[in-house]
């Protein structure tokens, strides 16, 4: 692998990281200052990212969009990744951001590099490394803190929050995993644009969004606008060259920049208070992340 490429990789999650924490962000300020539920909002991000993409890919990979489908595998990976890895991923983030808040949610996203990790031990029939045991059992304890503030007694984040929590690291584990076989024979952008396409689609049809009503300010379309924009059509295209690049587990690992940009912008935008315990549970999800980056690929 060369050095450029690694290189163009670990900037392009980096950068897709801090998108999807700005975007997040976003999603949290709509939730607490305008009347918009999370399954508008992801039908609306969802179908109108992927109308975008699907538009550049006409222009850029016509070839691509016209070859895919002569592939049952690939089609079947395809309409896997748009239904159960993007639509998925994109209802249960938002919805964990209602429940608790785009810092939190991100935080827990990013233990999808345990579980890759996990899955990878098993694929390779391997056992765990005892780096590798020491991230699990910190993950374990960052979620812990975070949902008890350190009393077992009680329960900060609600059983809601923590399901949809808990939701996101399994959507964002099955997005980092099942579009690897299609990256390497596809570009990454009419692979997203189809996958956003179909997976918009398909949740625009169950919800019948022509049914929605929503009369939001300027300043809601303007968010809404940076999360179709930046946190979806940017980030995730930037994420997936990352993955290409990288691989998942040094993406994921790189991807670091989401949830501390998150917990940056919830701060200083909306004034989001921050217990001692949600720290420490943040800090201890963090060090699993520096922990898994030491091991060998």
């Amino acid at each position: 692998m060369k050095n450029g490429q690694l290189f163009r990789g670990a900037v392009c999650t980096m950068l897709g990281g801090v998108c999807w924490g700005f975007s997040g962000t976003c999603g949290q300020y709509l939730f607490a200052n305008h009347e918009i539920t999370t399954l508008q909002l992801t039908c609306i991000r969802l179908l109108s990212a992927g109308v975008i993409l699907f538009l550049i890919s006409l222009i850029k990979y016509r070839d691509t969009l016209k070859n895919i489908w002569k592939y049952p595998r690939d089609v079947v990976l395809l309409v896997c990744y748009g239904l159960f890895a993007l639509m998925f991923n994109q209802y249960a983030y938002m919805t964990s951001i209602l429940w608790n808040n785009a810092a939190t949610t991100t935080m827990m996203q990013n233990l999808s590099l345990v579980t890759v990790m996990l899955l990878t031990c098993l694929y390779l029939r391997r056992r765990p490394t005892g780096r590798e045991v020491l991230a699990l059992v910190l993950a374990l304890f960052g979620v812990y803190m975070i949902a008890t503030g350190g009393n077992p007694t009680q329960m900060v984040m609600s059983r809601q929050g923590l399901l949809w929590g808990l939701c996101t690291t399994l959507a964002a584990t099955v997005y980092t995993m099942l579009p690897r076989p299609l990256l390497r024979r596809w570009p990454q952008v009419p692979i997203l644009a189809c996958g956003m396409l179909l997976g918009g689609t398909v949740m625009n049809v169950a919800a019948k969004s022509w049914t929605f009503h929503l009369d939001l300010a300027p300043s809601g379309w303007l968010a809404i606008a940076a999360i179709v924009l930046f946190g979806t059509v940017l980030s995730f295209t930037l994420f997936l060259q990352g993955i290409k690049d990288l691989g998942p587990v040094k993406t994921a690992m790189l991807a670091v920049t989401e949830p501390v940009s998150a917990t940056i912008f919830a701060a200083a935008w909306l004034g989001t208070k921050f217990s001692v315990t949600d720290l420490i549970g943040f800090a201890a999800i963090l060090a699993t992340i520096f922990l898994l980056s030491k091991e060998p690929e």
